[in-house]
């Protein structure tokens, strides 16, 4: 038993209220159960009770056991001065205020149903599961699971523009920065992603405007930032980015990451950094105004086209400065775009949109073009019978499991609420 279930069972009192009475046998009428308090001090906030026939105007406590009072020191804090009624699993003890008066108390055992303990002992004191409710979860009905992930997806959408509204105190308000920045922390994936950040903070936008006209310059200056060029190599191509990062680091008054904080390991060759530095550094060469031309676009395949990149041609033959390679054009794919998409382009949008006052229903049109991600946990759904048929359910599954079903919220959950009062 925890005691966020109790907090679920009164917040919606689900608990029989015919002949309820106190533990000193005082009749116990719930007028108003009050509103759950997030923050210190009572769990429900003006709550109204009628004690055999008064009516009280207060907060209410809840604790499994009625000695947790003590335990929680409640009888020193002055927040607990309003508390009207105590609601307990089992009253070990008789809990009084700081005018020596017994606080009326509700033993909740005695009132619940076996129905809903049932349910709720199969989903919290099973064997440990991958998640609580994966035996049942595909009994929810479309629709419901339809509306809960529309609400989960946002949820997802406003924890990465977390990042954003950061990126917009550094930039003062300046989305192409913003967007640079966020296109390399991706383009970077998770061995990268971090480090593929700094780079883009290490460099004022203002300088990525200037350079970003000679895709040779931009090259040399995004290798140059991330450490790449710092050693000896027998390469001629290394030699002349080398040369050309120490006039633009002169110029600009550069400082370069730390060399080590790029990886190659743990990499396929495609998603070698130099590979994608070359292939970032061609966007900025081709598009002057990106953020502008992806705001104008709603169509996945427009964007397929925006991002039709390729590397500088050395990088056609080679993955490493040292090693020559059978001649391949390394072009973005559709799924590296999607991740673009889902990750980058549709948060920033999003973010964009909500300060703009302007209308979000095209952000869930091409979220829902995109192919349902893969991976092992939307595989493990796809096994429980919840199939993704796009990004958009996908990314929600992404949230459940990851805010939901990892963290034990169940009671807060549309799926625990819909298994647990059945």
């Amino acid at each position: 038993m925890r005691e966020d279930f109790l907090h679920f069972i009164w917040k919606l009192q689900l608990f029989s209220k015919v002949d309820l009475i106190s533990t000193r046998n005082e009749s116990i009428e719930i007028v108003k159960q009050g509103l759950l308090n997030f923050n210190s001090g009572p769990d429900f906030l003006n709550a109204k009770v009628r004690i055999n026939g008064q009516l009280w105007a207060g907060n209410v406590e809840i604790h499994l056991k009625a000695s947790d009072w003590y335990v929680h020191q409640h009888e020193k804090d002055l927040n607990y001065n309003t508390v009207i009624l105590h609601v307990v699993w089992d009253n070990d003890i008789e809990v009084f205020n700081k005018y020596n008066e017994a606080i009326p108390t509700i033993e909740l055992k005695s009132y619940i149903s076996k129905d809903l303990l049932s349910n709720y002992k199969s989903h919290f004191n099973s064997p440990k599961k991958w998640i609580n409710c994966e035996n049942n979860i595909s009994t929810i009905s479309k629709f419901k699971l339809s509306h809960f992930f529309e609400q989960l997806y946002f949820n997802r959408l406003e924890q990465k523009s977390i990042l954003i509204e950061s990126e917009l105190l550094k930039t003062n308000k300046d989305w192409e920065a913003i967007l640079f920045r966020l296109l390399l922390k991706n383009f970077g994936l998770k061995v990268n992603g971090e480090a593929f950040l700094n780079l883009g903070n290490s460099i004022n936008f203002s300088v990525i405007r200037k350079v970003s006209q000679n895709p040779f310059q931009m090259e040399a200056l995004l290798f140059g930032q991330a450490g790449i060029l710092e050693e000896t190599k027998e390469s001629v191509y290394f030699e002349k980015l080398q040369k050309e990062y120490k006039y633009l680091q002169s110029k600009f008054k550069l400082k370069p990451l730390n060399n080590g904080q790029i990886q190659f390991f743990r990499l396929r060759p495609n998603n070698f950094p130099t590979i994608r530095l070359s292939q970032i550094a061609q966007l900025y060469f081709k598009y002057k105004n990106l953020f502008s031309k992806i705001m104008e676009m709603n169509s996945l395949q427009n964007y397929y086209e925006l991002f039709k990149i390729e590397t500088s041609e050395f990088w056609e033959t080679h993955y490493t400065f040292e090693k020559e390679s059978k001649k391949r054009v390394k072009k973005l794919s559709e799924a590296f775009i999607d991740l673009l998409l889902i990750n980058t382009i549709i948060p920033i949008k999003f973010k964009y949109y909500i300060q703009q006052g302007t209308s979000i229903d095209s952000i869930l049109d091409l979220i829902q073009e995109i192919k349902p991600e893969k991976n092992t946990i939307i595989s493990k759904f796809n096994e429980l019978k919840i199939a993704s048929d796009s990004a958009f359910e996908t990314q929600a599954l992404l949230q459940l499991k990851n805010e939901y079903c990892n963290k034990l919220k169940c009671l807060d959950c549309t799926i625990g609420k819909d298994l647990l009062t059945r």
